[in-house]
């Protein structure tokens, strides 16, 4: 038997067809402008690199301001005095954050993106009342953590460490870890 629609039946189904063409076609359009922006992106970190190989030091555009020498000095004398003696400091474009890993891995010249870490700043919200700023480094009410960009965070793990490194001396139910409010965490770094 032969099934009858209506007539606006063909007229729906051919708009969903023209709808889902139209889709496909502007994820095709923006996966293609995507790889444009990053290609161009990878072309600015090349000429950047190059320009500072060439000329051996910062461009005008990406060298250090006094303050950042400052902060720089404070850094290397206490990775020193913790007996750290190979590092480096690199001053990269001021949209840095916005790049893809692999554009950043370039610009610092990492291995890979594997080797790209972020610090983060914890507060330990169940910290003792007397434990209120970072004097104590093994209990403290604040700490920074450094974290592959490709790894996973595990609280967990920084939790049963703190428990360890003060010996059991503090219960694990005084270390709760949160991140740390924007504004402390910029104060704090």
């Amino acid at each position: 038997p032969l099934l009858a629609f209506p007539p606006h039946f063909a007229v729906v189904a051919a708009t969903e067809k023209i709808e889902i063409e139209r889709r496909e076609r502007m994820e095709k359009a923006l996966e293609e402008l995507e790889r444009v922006q990053t290609r161009i992106l990878e072309r600015i970190a090349e000429l950047e690199r190059a320009h500072l190989s060439d000329s051996g030091q910062l461009s005008s555009s990406l060298s250090l301001s006094s303050a950042d020498d400052a902060t720089a000095a404070r850094l290397s004398a206490i990775l020193r005095s913790n007996g750290v003696r190979d590092f480096s400091f690199k001053s990269v474009p001021f949209d840095y954050y916005d790049r893809p890993l692999e554009v950043r891995r370039d610009l610092l010249d990492a291995a890979s993106i594997h080797h790209l870490c972020k610090s983060i700043v914890l507060v330990n919200t169940q910290a003792q009342s007397h434990v209120i700023d970072c004097s104590n480094r093994n209990n403290s009410k604040y700490y920074v953590v450094v974290v592959q960009y490709t790894a996973k965070f595990n609280a967990e793990m920084v939790k049963n460490y703190l428990y360890s490194l003060n010996e059991g001396k503090v219960p694990k139910k005084k270390f709760n870890l949160r991140l740390a409010p924007e504004e402390i965490s910029n104060d704090l770094t």
